[in-house]
């Protein structure tokens, strides 16, 4: 007799979890009976009815945890609902999506969980929808039309009826536009809306520009209220302004930054003191110019950060504070806030002390020029700075001891090179290079990091709350598969109860430094950190091996900076009372929410358009061989970074020599069942432009041939232990386990 859905749900209804061998004892199952069981246990588990734990337990749905979240989706239909409380993701099937869109703030509900705490769920409801207007091409039918977004992750077009395609700037064909959605998709409705602004013809720069504004909802024009504020500014600092600060004018005092950059908002000075250093690093004071509750700040929350695009900004201040007023301009007086620290002969911070001030800058040096007398020693540079000179070298002697403190207590450095996008004047890439990082940058970046960790101690110990910049420690699991792999090239992780020290891990980057396997094992690692954010909880800074850490130096362009200039400010006048630091401990969760989602935000609008700038570049490419690393490996196909041009692609499994290919997930491996060919992480290989598609940022590779690679160890019983995917004819039937 087969046992039924009633029979089932009314065992588990009694509320204790049942194991499989008990619900056939306590059903009375017979051996022939077991696949009706197993089916319909199957059945109540896809439906979100009964909910599957490891060792094969099952319970009533809510004994496996309910998730609230943002969802992200892929391009084939599948998604993940990232928890707000930051936990482990819940991996969502296609079928449980058909009326939910990328960026829904979802309930989910978890129906199994694997052995190794992977967990797999449906959603239940929607909370909030993250998506209301969709940037696209607009393609005309009849009346109406269809608008295809440029976010493949919706992974649906939009449907325009008749008469909402633009109205008097009725759309064409082909314009990229922007769409207001007015009906969400249901089982028998599709995704529906009204095109609400022509944005213009795709390929044209300032459209791009537009697009990516759009899509990511950029606020980036500053209303009539905001700049009349900005413009009561002035430009000049004032004797009233000057008065109760710490006069550093006479101090030589230097900006050091990138040839480009407009906005100076830290300053460094130093002085040699027997086998002591004193440093000087002062702040725009920008506290002093936007007041909290003014529309500037408002606008400045709003925003929370600048972004940056390879050809402008998207500043998070007017440009007559940004550029103007709060910016460190040579040879003119300007407000600061200082953190002056005097370092022993270890690089140990021994002394530090924090006041407003006013200095005035006397150089404004780039890293080109700093490289040039440091690293280069290039005459002609040493002589029209020769009175910076001496200065310089002490800048390196002690941005070289800090290094090596924070080295000592395990400070991880993942030195990988970064893309600089070269444009030309009609805003078109014509290259693509290796971003130059020397000397000049860490001098400025050691003492950068070195005042945020002292501001950060000052207010924890003071103690008063405040606004923490957090780096969690690694995912357990993932780690526990970070130890396993790198065993398997001889080198040793200790994961001690679900966790690693962040000197265990500089130690096996610094095993592997100039090794083969260097570049596999960093990008495996690199996968296994979780991304830095702020928090009003100091939680510390595992990447950075830091006790407790914040941001303070670039008020200008970041929104927590401008929180923690406030709280030190009071905090240094006195006037931090109870009521204030009640009213910080209220709003400071709220704050360190929101601007992680504003940076988080800007991360993937900036990397949108460089991405953008990329596609462009390989466009008349298309033919042309190319060396690249694997970077990332599916089971759809595996990525490819090519060592010249910094661009990422993809070689489809599809297009592999015909085989079943399996994808070993934690190798980081596709392997070809018969002919065992492997593909991994970090093998060279070579590659052809096979094409480009630009609305969906994707550049598509054909293999040519392997370069360097890996010798493949056995696989033991691979075709019992991992699922078959075929190439060519008919997709294999999957065994009941």
């Amino acid at each position: 007799m087969r046992k039924g859905k009633d029979a089932i749900l009314r065992l588990l209804g009694k509320g204790e979890p049942v194991p499989y061998r008990q619900m056939l004892k306590a059903l009375n199952v017979s051996r022939h009976e077991r696949e009706g069981l197993d089916d319909q246990l199957d059945y109540l588990v896809e439906t979100g009815e009964i909910a599957k734990l490891p060792g094969r337990i099952y319970t009533m749905a809510g004994a496996g945890g309910s998730v609230r979240g943002r969802l992200s989706t892929h391009r084939d239909g599948y998604g993940f609902v990232m928890p707000e409380d930051g936990g482990e993701d819940l991996f969502v099937p296609a079928r449980y999506l058909t009326e939910y869109m990328n960026g829904d703030i979802v309930d989910a509900q978890v129906v199994s969980t694997r052995r190794d705490g992977k967990r797999e769920g449906r959603v239940t409801g929607i909370v909030k929808r993250g998506v209301t207007e969709i940037v696209g091409r607009f393609e005309a039918a009849g009346k109406g039309g269809r608008v295809i977004p440029d976010d493949p992750k919706l992974g649906r077009d939009l449907f325009v009826p008749p008469g909402a395609s633009g109205g008097a700037a009725k759309a064409r064909t082909g314009q990229v536009v922007l769409a207001q959605i007015t009906s969400y998709p249901s089982g028998v409705r599709p995704l529906e809306g009204r095109i609400v602004e022509v944005l213009g013809e795709p390929g044209d720069p300032e459209v791009e520009v537009l697009s990516v504004i759009k899509k990511y909802d950029l606020p980036h024009v500053f209303d009539a209220k905001v700049m009349e504020e900005a413009e009561r500014e002035p430009q000049e600092v004032s004797e009233e302004a000057r008065q109760g600060r710490v006069d550093l004018r006479e101090r030589l005092i230097v900006t050091i930054d990138g040839e480009t950059a407009r906005d100076f908002d830290d300053a460094v000075s130093v002085s040699r003191e027997g086998d002591k250093i004193r440093l000087w690093v002062s702040i725009a004071d920008v506290a002093h110019y936007v007041t909290e509750g003014s529309r500037l700040d408002t606008e400045a929350y709003l925003r929370g950060t600048s972004v940056y695009f390879p050809d402008r900004c998207i500043p998070m201040l007017p440009e007559e504070l940004s550029n103007g007023i709060c910016s460190l301009n040579p040879q003119v007086d300007r407000l600061t806030m200082t953190a002056e620290m005097l370092f022993d002969a270890t690089g140990a911070r021994v002394d530090q002390k924090f006041y407003n001030s006013v200095i005035k800058s006397s150089a404004r040096l780039t890293y080109t020029t700093v490289k040039k007398i440091l690293v280069d020693g290039d005459e002609e540079t040493i002589t029209a700075n020769r009175h910076l000179v001496e200065d310089l070298k002490v800048m390196e002697d002690l941005a070289l001891r800090l290094n090596k403190v924070r080295a000592g207590r395990g400070s991880i450095d993942f030195d990988l090179p970064e893309p600089q996008i070269i444009l030309d004047t009609q805003g078109e890439t014509t290259a693509i290079v290796r971003a130059e990082r020397n000397l000049a940058h860490r001098i400025i970046e050691e003492f950068m990091l070195a005042a945020n960790e002292a501001v950060s101690n000052f207010l924890e110990t003071t103690p008063v709350p405040s606004l923490y910049r957090i780096h969690e420690n690694p995912d357990p699991v993932k780690l526990q598969d970070l130890s396993e792999f790198v065993f398997g090239f001889g080198y040793v992780l200790q994961v001690l109860d679900e966790k690693v020290s962040p000197h265990a891990l500089q130690k096996l980057l610094e095993e592997v430094a100039g090794k083969p396997e260097e570049r596999l094992i960093n990008e495996v690692l690199l996968r296994c950190m979780k991304q830095a954010r702020y928090s009003a909880e100091n939680l510390g800074h595992f990447g950075l091996a830091a006790a407790s850490y914040t941001h303070f130096t670039s008020p200008i362009r970041r929104y927590p900076d401008l929180v923690v200039h406030r709280i030190l400010k009071r905090v240094l006048s006195g006037k931090m009372k109870q009521a204030d630091k009640d009213r910080l401990e209220a709003r400071l969760p709220e704050t360190a929410l929101h601007t992680s989602k504003r940076e988080r935000v800007a991360m993937e609008a900036e990397r949108e358009m460089v991405d953008l700038k990329k596609m462009q570049f390989m466009r008349d490419k298309i033919g042309e061989e190319y060396d690249g690393y694997i970077t990332g490996v599916a089971p759809f196909g595996f990525f490819v970074e090519l060592v010249d041009l910094f661009v990422e692609g993809m070689v489809p499994v599809a297009t592999l020599p015909q085989d079943y290919y399996v994808h070993l997930e934690k190798s980081h491996a596709l392997v070809g069942e018969r002919s065992r060919a492997m593909y991994r992480i970090a093998d060279k290989i070579r590659v052809k432009v096979a094409g480009v598609n630009e609305p969906a940022r994707q550049v598509e590779f054909a293999l040519v041939g392997t370069l360097e690679k890996r010798p493949i160890e056995p696989i033991a019983d691979v075709r019992n232990a991992y699922e078959r995917i075929p190439i060519k004819g008919k997709r294999p039937k999957p065994k009941r386990r």
